[in-house]
């Protein structure tokens, strides 16, 4: 199977989940679009600011792609395009975005608080502690195994069998890139919060500001070892 027809097949599923069994959980739970939420409710403009749909969006999507986009081609080399294809739809469909659904409907009724919070209020201290204590070990995991990825990614030397040792340019780009689009998230962020533009020049600017970091990454890649 080529990827323009497992792009076509994903697009086609998770488009139909979106609409259907999106509109299901949201009538099953009860979702009322016009309810407002604890950002509007209790705006202090620190902890409960109101955002843009699109920013919402845009964070909740990163979200539950994660790692997908650098460890999706690893796994799919490993066992194949068939179980990983298999995961990214069924488990994004009824595992991902169930479980980002309900946790987030939950915050929402709860005034915006954790979990941690809501399961110390419905089951009690002992069950909020074990909770955060998972989460805390399972964050630890999660790092690890991203700063390891990551720091593969970057990987900017190759020693060879006879011990000599030489430079991976496209890493080299990669890293030069992450850094600088760390530099723009950042500006991004506050052009979002006080630039007051319109979106669609927003994200113009965002694409804009993509390309550079990949054109500088290419003409200045970064060689640094896995290590550091």
């Amino acid at each position: 199977m080529n990827g323009l027809l497992m792009m076509i097949i994903a697009i086609v599923v998770l488009g139909g989940a979106y609409l259907i069994y999106g509109r299901y959980l949201a009538k099953t739970w009860g979702i009322d679009p016009k309810a407002k939420t604890p950002a509007y409710e209790l705006e202090d403009g620190v902890d409960y600011v109101p955002a843009d749909t699109n920013v919402v969006f845009g964070h909740q999507f990163a979200s539950i792609a994660g790692a997908g986009p650098i460890n999706g081609p690893i796994q799919a080399a490993i066992f194949g395009w068939v179980p990983v294809l298999l995961w990214v739809l069924v488990g994004g469909v009824f595992f991902g975005a169930v479980q980002d659904f309900v946790s987030m409907y939950a915050s929402v009724k709860n005034k915006g608080r954790t979990i941690g919070y809501i399961i110390e209020e419905y089951i009690g201290k002992t069950g909020k502690k074990l909770f955060l204590l998972f989460c805390w070990l399972f964050c630890i995991l999660v790092v690890a195994a991203f700063a390891d990825v990551v720091a593969g990614t970057f990987n900017g030397f190759s020693t060879a069998a006879d011990g000599s040792v030489s430079t991976i340019p496209a890493n080299g780009s990669v890293a030069t890139t992450s850094m600088i689009f760390i530099v723009e998230a950042v500006a991004l962020g506050f052009l979002l919060r006080y630039g007051k533009l319109a979106k669609w020049l927003n994200t113009a600017i965002a694409i804009v500001m993509l390309i550079g970091a990949i054109v500088l990454g290419l003409y200045f890649p970064m060689y640094i070892e896995q290590s550091t």
